[in-house]
């Protein structure tokens, strides 16, 4: 079963949500937050596996709800899924190099919702091919906001492995390119993410970028 819990302001958003994930056998709804203080709280108490996070939020936003949460350790289990109105909402790149583990948009399909839901919960980034390459692009355009990251523990094929990660390859489409497995492919990101403390395929992304290999 994967325990969800949802923070949005606007009720409305909240009783969809809620009616969507009650209608699955295997997602649970352990609760709900009007405010990101209330998520953040809610979080603590529930230990839910995924929390779907609105950005825009009162008492506290929700990338200070974020940060908060991916900064406790005991929480460390939960993965934070960003909810943003635009595709290229400009606090998505904050939202990604603060632990979320992607984002999905308020007028995303049912389907999709509830698939990213799954893909977040067995430890993927729910961002798919089209929107990693639109973020990219777009954080490409901007100044770097940090020093790249080291690179000098990565293998060459960890190194390719990686670029083709900040291009928005899935591992399927990594294994293709490369000539080898899909479970050879998840090796190799697992093992880059590991060795450069990425919590997860989004900030791997943004860190290709970082380092020139994008």
């Amino acid at each position: 079963m994967i325990r969800v819990a949802v923070a949005d302001d606007q009720p409305l958003v909240r009783l969809g949500l809620r009616v969507l994930i009650e209608t699955e056998d295997d997602l649970e709804l352990v609760g709900e937050a009007e405010d990101g203080r209330a998520a953040v709280e809610l979080v603590r108490a529930t230990r839910p596996d995924v929390v779907l996070l609105d950005i825009r939020m009162p008492v506290l936003d929700g990338l200070a709800a974020l940060r908060t949460i991916v900064e406790d350790p005991d929480l460390a289990a939960t993965r934070v899924v960003m909810v943003t109105t635009f595709e290229l909402d400009e606090y998505v790149f904050e939202a990604l190099r603060g632990g979320a583990s992607g984002f999905v948009l308020k007028d995303t399909e049912a389907a999709d919702l509830l698939r990213a839901i799954r893909v977040v919960a067995a430890g993927e980034s729910l961002l798919s091919p089209t929107v990693t390459r639109l973020v990219i692009e777009t954080f490409a355009r901007r100044p770097a906001a940090v020093a790249a990251p080291d690179l000098r523990g990565l293998t060459v094929r960890e190194r390719e492995v990686m670029s083709l990660v900040g291009h928005g390859l899935s591992n399927d489409e990594i294994a293709a390119r490369l000539v080898i497995s899909p479970a050879t492919a998840r090796t190799h990101v697992s093992r880059v993410m590991v060795k450069l403390a990425a919590r997860d395929r989004a900030q791997l992304a943004v860190l290709a970028h970082q380092a020139g290999l994008v």
